[in-house]
């Protein structure tokens, strides 16, 4: 016989979104009981644990969308919460770099959406880009955003589970979700852990299972609006002695009609440089390196209605990313675009992160937060970047829509 554990409110997945969801149940109702699952042994093990570190301004996002408005909110409220719980993080700003004159278009949309979301963000010219980051040398004009930041959202998350842990709630780690069921007004999530299983009950269930987001809303909901697509992020960290080239973050002008913002520098919290990612479809969803390969997952992913029809509007810049995935000097030669100096000597290999894309059966990238909801489940069903930056606020999202039905 499975044993039997019982909470007021589930949550399935212990990365960032998780475990700010957790967080902001426990502020907002002290006396429901949480418990958190996550499968793998140990919390913020994918997508927010390769995470960069960037505290996005909310610069790319159309006006009013989920993304925009979580995001500007949440970046306040993760900047509240590092200076409360003495997590470091620093607003060390960013230039968004036009290297050609058919950039200066789309540069011009970038700006007016930026200051249309209330982001501090300016146009300047060649000279005071230099002033703020003297080794790019191709630009012709620049967007400055100097609230732009970093932060290390491990400690977040570490900092979030004692927490929780201090306040008597539950995260079980190593506890895989292979089953949700609805009885007699409850969720029971069945849950294998090393050779046994478990069952948990509670009155309401979230699902911020991130990469397999859809999988568990089709344990409840037998379908998902969409399928999560496994891109995999591959980097590049600077080695000390080139340091020196890049004062904070460094971006490219990104192609409004490709979800990745190119290949860019980020300064890290901890002193050192990473530059990525080059984005190339992953052989497995949790497939970080090359040699990862699912073969059950990467049919599914081959077999997907929508995958096939993005493939087919997008297959020349595919090709450039697998082209720079196969050759470091292409991939040097991208990053060159932004800083000259740049040699293939001064890379070193970082590891790789996995953005979890959602994708409908018409080949639309889901381009905004997304959630499925049904009376007592919350599916985040797509929440990529700037998911970690806008945490706090996706979690409040999360709460309004499960509090409909409480």
């Amino acid at each position: 016989m499975p044993s039997m554990t019982a909470s007021d409110i589930l949550i399935i997945g212990g990365g960032i979104v998780g475990l700010a969801t957790a967080h902001a149940l426990c502020q907002r109702y002290p006396d429901k009981h949480i418990t958190l699952l996550e499968k793998e042994p140990t919390l913020a093990y994918h997508q927010t644990g390769r995470n960069s570190g960037v505290l996005h301004s909310g610069i790319y996002y159309k006006p009013n969308s989920l993304k925009a408005v979580n995001c500007r909110t949440g970046k306040q409220m993760m900047e509240d919460f590092c200076e409360r719980e003495g997590i470091p993080f620093r607003r060390v700003g960013k230039v968004i770099v036009a290297t050609d004159e058919k950039e200066l278009g789309p540069m011009n949309n970038l700006l007016a959406r930026g200051q249309a979301n209330g982001v501090q963000c300016e146009m300047i010219g060649r000279e005071r880009l230099l002033e703020l980051e003297p080794h790019v040398l191709n630009a012709i004009q620049a967007i400055h955003v100097p609230e732009a930041g970093i932060t290390d959202y491990k400690q977040v998350c570490e900092r979030l589970a004692e927490k929780l842990r201090a306040h008597g709630h539950a995260i079980v780690t190593g506890a895989e979700v292979t089953a949700i069921e609805e009885r007699a007004g409850e969720i029971v999530a069945v849950v294998r852990a090393a050779d046994s299983q478990s069952d948990y009950r509670a009155n309401y269930l979230v699902n911020c299972a991130g990469l397999q987001s859809d999988r568990v809303t089709k344990m409840s909901a037998g379908a998902a609006p969409a399928t999560i697509i496994p891109f995999r992020g591959e980097y590049f960290e600077l080695k000390p002695e080139a340091w020196h080239l890049c004062n904070a973050l460094i971006y490219p002008v990104p192609d409004p009609n490709f979800p990745f913002l190119g290949v860019h520098f980020t300064r890290m919290i901890s002193g050192g440089v990473e530059c990525g990612p080059n984005a190339v479809l992953a052989f497995a969803r949790e497939g970080y390196h090359l040699t990862d390969v699912n073969a059950r997952e990467l049919w599914q992913t081959l077999t997907y209605p929508g995958f096939r029809k993005l493939a087919g509007r997008y297959w020349k810049m595919g090709l450039g990313e697998m082209w720079r995935s196969a050759s470091k000097s292409a991939f040097v030669h991208a990053l060159q675009r932004l800083i000259p100096d740049i040699r293939i000597e001064h890379l070193e290999e970082a590891p790789a992160g996995i953005r979890a894309q959602a994708l409908a059966p018409d080949g639309a990238l889901l381009d905004d937060f997304a959630f499925h909801e049904s009376p007592r489940i919350v599916n985040v069903i797509n929440a990529p970047s700037p998911a970690a930056t806008s945490a706090f606020s996706i979690a409040e999202t999360v709460i309004d829509k499960l509090e409909e039905h409480f």
